[in-house]
């Protein structure tokens, strides 16, 4: 019999990255930037977190105030993020770099950048594995709530995850309800789809995009932070979040730029990710079980690109830059 008791929080705690990275590149998306840095970006507030984490409990000798051994980390990787975010704007807002290759540079800068201050902590540990563990810190941030264990499978499948999963759902439920339902929603969406006519409305192109997608990166770098400190337990490996932003980028595409959907739909991603680990041995080769969501990603965009509804397609404008004189 499958164990879906099992299989289900497993799926939500691999889920849980890709929903903070297609939530931050929704947003960024919306407001016209095609964020292909994403990866990158989850890597750098990951390890931005970790130092965060390592420079407290070295200074504390790992006796940690709960408190401040949240606070720090989440503030080192919203910065970390946030730089990025800031980067890639002026890049491609500012100068109006081809977002393509900008992204796909951020994204090789991120990870060379995780890996070197991830190498350089590691040397100063003296470990003699090629790894950093901050169990304290990952204590704090994996904590479920106490009596989830007493609720039996109710308990494990809804209620035994750490803030940060809560928190990403929280996240992108605001999302959608912002960009569907309100002013601002209506001014950033209407940034993405025709930016000289919101520019000929009074609106401030520069400022709505600037604002969506630092806003976005910051939130793909809290994928970060949850990966090393509640999905991997505190341990820091250079190389190991593998291909995770690259789903979350197949996400959006998924959910059809829509955050509210992506929630049930990270949780299916994370299932198929890792459902190899739960079909008997000799029966499934697990690489090819990794392509399912790549697969399901890819039919999803030909089915929404035949019946061509105009909810279902991205902003007209993604991608491109905007120059004020060329109106």
């Amino acid at each position: 019999m499958f164990d879906f008791a099992s299989f289900i929080p497993r799926a939500v705690v691999q889920g849980i990255p890709l929903l903070f990275g297609a939530t931050g590149e929704t947003l960024t998306e919306k407001s016209g930037n095609l964020n292909l840095g994403i990866p990158g970006i989850m890597y750098v507030g990951g390890i931005s977190g970790v130092i965060g984490a390592f420079l407290y409990e070295q200074s504390c000798g790992g006796d940690v105030v709960p408190a401040l051994a949240l606070l720090i980390p989440l503030l080192s990787c919203l910065a970390g993020s946030l730089l990025m975010g800031l980067l890639y704007c002026f890049l491609t807002v500012t100068l109006r770099a081809n977002q393509n290759v900008t992204g796909l540079a951020m994204t090789t800068f991120g990870v060379g950048f995780g890996n070197f201050f991830g190498g350089s902590l590691i040397k100063l540990t003296g470990s003699a594995v090629p790894s950093i563990a901050l169990s304290a810190t990952s204590s704090v941030f994996s904590r479920s709530l106490p009596f989830a264990a007493d609720l039996g499978w109710f308990g494990q499948v809804f209620l035994s995850y750490g803030f940060l999963a809560y928190l990403a759902v929280a996240i992108a439920l605001v999302a959608a309800f912002v960009l569907r339902r309100t002013r601002l929603g209506l001014h950033l969406r209407a940034v993405g789809e025709n930016p000289a006519t919101a520019d000929a409305a009074g609106l401030n192109i520069t400022r709505y995009k600037y604002a969506a997608t630092c806003l976005g990166s910051m939130v793909a770098g809290l994928g970060g932070l949850y990966y090393v400190m509640d999905y991997a337990s505190g341990v820091w490996s250079n190389n190991a979040f593998g291909d995770r932003g690259w789903l979350a980028i197949a996400l959006v595409i998924f959910t059809v730029w829509r955050p509210n959907l992506a929630v049930l739909a990270s949780i299916l991603f994370g299932g198929l990710y890792i459902l190899y680990l739960f079909i008997p041995s000799g029966m499934a080769d697990k690489e090819l079980y990794k392509m399912l969501p790549y697969v399901v990603t890819i039919v999803v965009l030909i089915l929404s690109s035949v019946r061509k509804k105009k909810e279902n397609q991205p902003p007209a404008s993604l991608g491109l830059p905007y120059f004020r004189e060329e109106r």
